[in-house]
């Protein structure tokens, strides 16, 4: 998936084969009804009120594309690995929604094609995130807005770079790219994860 420092252990890891416990975690299967309420609670404030089109990258097995759906927006989604695309097309069989095997830093879609651009958990693993953030932007028509779930998790690296990507850096490197930019702090919503958690996570919507 990457190229170099904590992104080249990322890509170490088989994504194919982690697809099959992948839902297990209670963020990523959403299968309690507090975490997926809790999640779609939080969509409904990051998406559109109408229908839009929404790029879910490094979907996964399609959580929050489901929930996206179920808003009544229309939803691609890309991820590296063909299991978790296969599983997301068979969670979202019969809306409106495609799902393409792809790198989520470069993904087979046009440009200016979506109102939304929305990643979790994918930025802090590639190794320009700078230059990232300006394609993903391109992705996006006028007005469009990007919502992108972030955090610095666990011990640091080796080398001791943080494992993840902090709000300070996210929105330092959004300030050239988008006129407006909120940061919702997330560490303190335990139903989002199921838990409590004592590291750093957040989203940031950004409207160019």
């Amino acid at each position: 998936m990457t190229s170099d420092g904590a992104g080249e252990e990322r890509s170490r890891i088989d994504w194919d084969a982690e697809s099959a416990t992948f839902d297990d975690e209670p963020d990523h299967g959403l299968r309690d009804p507090a975490v997926r309420g809790a999640w779609a609670d939080r969509l409904r404030g990051w998406l559109p009120r109408g229908p839009a089109d929404v790029l879910d990258l490094g979907c996964g097995t399609g959580s929050l594309s489901l929930l996206a759906s179920e808003a009544r927006h229309r939803v691609t989604g890309v991820d590296l690995s063909p299991r978790m695309v296969a599983l997301a097309r068979a969670k979202l069989a019969g809306r409106d929604a495609a799902f393409l095997v792809g790198d989520a830093a470069a993904p087979p879609v046009g440009e200016q094609r979506f109102d939304v651009v929305l990643v979790r958990h994918v930025l802090w693993t590639l190794p320009d995130p700078g230059r990232v953030l300006r394609h993903w932007r391109g992705l996006l028509r006028p007005g469009g807005r990007l919502v992108l779930i972030e955090g610095v998790w666990g011990t640091p690296a080796p080398d001791g770079t943080p494992v993840g990507v902090s709000a300070e850096r996210l929105t330092g490197l959004l300030a050239p790219l988008a006129a407006d930019v909120r940061v919702d702090p997330l560490s303190d919503d335990c139903a989002l994860w199921g838990r409590k958690v004592t590291d750093e996570r957040y989203a940031v919507v950004a409207v160019p």
